[in-house]
């Protein structure tokens, strides 16, 4: 099945491909359809291991694919798949088995709409040295001058690895036209899921966007793991209270707009993402 996550308008949000049993697929086979289908994503759902947990008939083993490689965790495809099981089993507590860890998720009824909230695994955010940070800009083709001194670059990580970067305006984070191949190289080197690219429009409003080489993906159009990072990001520099709701605007300037909220908790120290999801025509 097809869904767009992040967004209640198939034409926002970002695309994924939703395989709720994949018992009969092995690795070729789920990469095959990854890259057939094309999405940053492709989430392939098989039964729990033995010692989960979880609700019986609610919890899941979780793979995600994109169309070059598997992916240890990916946000967006949890929620367009946590939608399309609410949507057959009802709303509730789901629990999915990912390579990052156990992740539970929460689907609620609104008004006829779906949303779903993830929970993250243990977040840790890192340094980038300077060479590194240097090689990144430049695959960018980005000033260091354009950077937002009040927002460090680091390295944050709630699932995998994603390189936070800010811009200090809006045209900056606007205008995206990097190098495929260099930046692919360093992210393979550095462990990188994607590039956080941030402008911060007020305190809790971010417009973000995530450049993708290593997954064979130019830009993601919203980015469930990234947004969990973020969050943890803003929590480790002190930009938010303990208790705090970020909202993240992802895809306008590729014309797919999409809608994350993220959510810290004082005592908690992980990161919860929400957003809704629909059915793409054909799919």
């Amino acid at each position: 099945m097809r869904y767009t996550a992040f967004s209640a308008d198939p034409e926002g949000g970002n695309p994924a491909g939703v395989v709720l049993d994949a018992g009969g697929l092995d690795d070729a086979a789920q990469l095959a359809i990854a890259a057939e289908l094309g999405y940053s994503e492709t989430a392939f759902l098989t039964p729990p291991p033995a010692d989960l947990g979880g609700t019986a008939g609610r919890a899941f083993t979780i793979r995600f694919f994109s169309p070059l490689a598997e992916v240890a965790f990916c946000g967006h495809a949890t929620v367009a798949t946590a939608v399309a099981l609410a949507e057959r089993i009802g709303p509730g507590d789901l629990l999915f088995a990912t390579q990052a860890g156990p992740v539970p998720v929460t689907v609620r009824e609104q008004d006829g709409t779906l949303t779903a909230t993830l929970t993250s695994v243990a977040p840790h955010v890192t340094a980038v040295t300077d060479a590194d940070l240097t090689e990144a800009l430049a695959a960018l083709g980005w000033p260091a001058a354009d950077l937002d001194p009040a927002l460090p670059p680091r390295i944050a990580f709630a699932g995998n690895n994603h390189l936070v970067l800010a811009a200090a305006t809006r045209a900056r984070l606007a205008d995206l036209a990097y190098d495929f191949d260099r930046l692919a190289a360093l992210m393979r080197r550095l462990d990188l899921t994607t590039l956080q690219l941030v402008w911060r429009e007020s305190a809790s409003v971010f417009h973000v966007r995530d450049p993708f080489p290593v997954g064979g993906v130019v830009e993601d159009p919203a980015t469930g793991a990234a947004a969990a990072a973020f969050g943890a990001y803003a929590r480790e520099l002190g930009l938010v209270a303990p208790s705090a709701e970020l909202t993240l605007h992802q895809g306008e300037d590729m014309g797919r707009p999409g809608l994350l909220s993220v959510e810290l908790r004082e005592g908690d120290a992980r990161v919860h993402v929400s957003g809704t999801a629909t059915g793409i025509e054909g799919g």
